[in-house]
């Protein structure tokens, strides 16, 4: 199992509407399809970061669960285009993490 921790740059001035598109269509869409959301967060001192995190249970299924998303019509017809629109995707970091063996979050 390992985690995957995604900090987005939202382009100034957008992210309450990025947090409503995460909140009410992206992140239900993704759970639909399997996913495992953990957390959504946006940075206290920066308005422009937003992180959240995803959890697998292998690779195999990360990248089954990615093709199911990411390459849906839904997804690159809908979803994409107003990411596209709200992000600054130079800017995404994503980083896989192991929890250690006291983690609260497995």
């Amino acid at each position: 199992m390992f985690f995957e921790l995604r900090q987005y740059r939202i382009q100034p001035g957008q992210r309450d509407r990025w947090v409503k598109l995460m909140e009410e269509k992206i992140i239900p869409f993704q759970v639909s399809k399997g996913m495992v959301i953990v957390g959504s967060f946006v940075a206290e001192q920066d308005p422009d970061i937003y992180i959240w995190i995803r959890r697998f249970d292998s690779e195999a299924e990360r990248e089954r669960l990615y093709k199911e998303v990411y390459q849906s019509e839904y997804w690159i017809n809908e979803m994409k285009p107003l990411c596209d629109e709200m992000l600054k995707r130079e800017d995404i970091v994503v980083t896989r993490l192991l929890a250690t063996p006291k983690s609260v979050i497995h």
